[in-house]
């Protein structure tokens, strides 16, 4: 019932797991009391396992180790029951599954964080303003813009009246409700919000601060958006050189500034320098987040786009093919990178005459057929 796997861990079968859980005022060993505290002790116990670093890819394996534990812990205590303890680690298992690209699943416990933080610390604790601006950003992720701009700004007001506007929450803050904005279609309110957030960080944490490169990165997405190609590759560049040079090549958001930077190069038409930057952004991709990971089947279904656009359709479509089928399996038929990738390797068939293989993948129309940049 009890099984030394002999590397550090053990089993423990579920039927004892279920009995070792239930109050019984007969049992001197199943006191209230003692499965409270022991309750207890495993939050506490997890929320020192997971004090990682959910960027950094070496880490992943423990933390997705530890998801289970954490899963069955939250099903199995009622949410007034939490503790700041609780809430901490729900908010870590969130911001882990968000950069995962689980938006949905992260959502869950990252809301019930926030609730569990307003009751135990209140509204103005700036544990409770992170935590509202980590559940934003996870709308954001996930496409719910109309519950990510609300969060957002009410997340700045409340930053900038605790902790001042100069604070590097403030800041963070001002970044991603200007991303959002920029994402809702609105980039002329968010391209003032964006320059004013990286003057600020430029001038409180310098040009050098992750944050600083993530807002630059941010900024160039919606020059790009609003046909300012120029404007969006310069900053691109500056964004990519300055990620390899503070956060290193294989960096996660180095990644993505690779890709991005190969985004402006494709709007741009200069598809000579945007492919083999493509072909680069996938390759370490794989290598470093893994050929499942949702940056990765983005930057597959990016390089097949380049190849159509430079009319080689007979390498964007096995590139669609593969895009699509992993989209499917990791991230579901109807999610919007699915839908997108499946409406583009249709336009492929049609191109080369295949109307048999392309009818049937039509589903939703007008939508876009590039994924471009991300928000990192």
């Amino acid at each position: 019932m009890i099984t030394d796997n002999r590397d550090g861990t053990l089993s423990v079968h579920r039927l004892v797991q279920s009995l070792a859980r239930t109050p019984d005022p007969r049992d001197p060993h199943r006191q209230q009391d003692d499965i409270t505290s022991a309750l207890h002790q495993a939050t506490w116990c997890l929320r020192a396992a997971l004090s990682l670093t959910p960027e950094v890819p070496a880490q992943w394996p423990v933390l997705r180790a530890l998801l289970p534990h954490v899963d069955t812990l939250a099903s199995h205590s009622p949410p007034d029951s939490d503790t700041h303890t609780t809430a901490t680690l729900l908010n870590q298992v969130g911001h882990f599954l968000s950069n995962q690209g689980q938006a949905q699943r992260a959502a869950i416990y990252l809301g019930r964080a926030l609730a569990d933080l307003v009751r135990v610390l209140g509204d103005n604790h700036p544990d409770t303003l992170t935590a509202r601006n980590n559940l934003a950003g996870t709308f954001a992720a996930a496409g719910d813009l109309a519950r990510a701009i609300p969060l957002f700004e009410q997340a700045l007001a409340d930053q900038v009246r605790v902790l001042g506007k100069d604070h590097p929450h403030t800041l963070t803050s001002c970044n991603n409700l200007a991303y959002a904005i920029a994402a809702a279609g609105d980039p002329a309110r968010a391209i003032p919000l964006f320059e004013q957030a990286l003057a600020d960080q430029v001038r409180v944490l310098g040009d050098d601060h992750p944050d600083t490169l993530t807002t630059r990165n941010n900024l160039a997405y919606t020059c790009r958006v609003t046909r300012d190609p120029g404007r969006a590759i310069l900053l691109f560049e500056q964004a990519l050189a300055d990620r390899v040079r503070v956060l290193g090549e294989d960096h996660p958001d180095t990644l993505s500034s690779r890709n991005n930077l190969a985004s402006a190069y494709e709007s741009a038409g200069d598809l000579a320098r945007a492919i083999p930057l493509f072909e680069q952004a996938l390759a370490d991709r794989v290598r470093v987040l893994g050929k499942d990971h949702p940056h990765t089947l983005t930057s597959c279904h990016n390089l097949a786009f380049a190849h159509e656009a430079a009319g080689d359709l007979g390498r964007a479509i096995p590139l669609y093919a593969k895009a699509l089928a992993d989209q499917v399996r990791v991230l579901g038929s109807d999610h919007l990178h699915t839908l997108t990738t499946r409406n583009a390797l249709a336009f492929a068939y049609v191109q080369v005459g295949d109307l048999g293989r392309a009818l049937p993948l039509f589903g939703l129309t007008g939508q876009k057929r590039t994924l471009g940049e991300e928000h990192h």
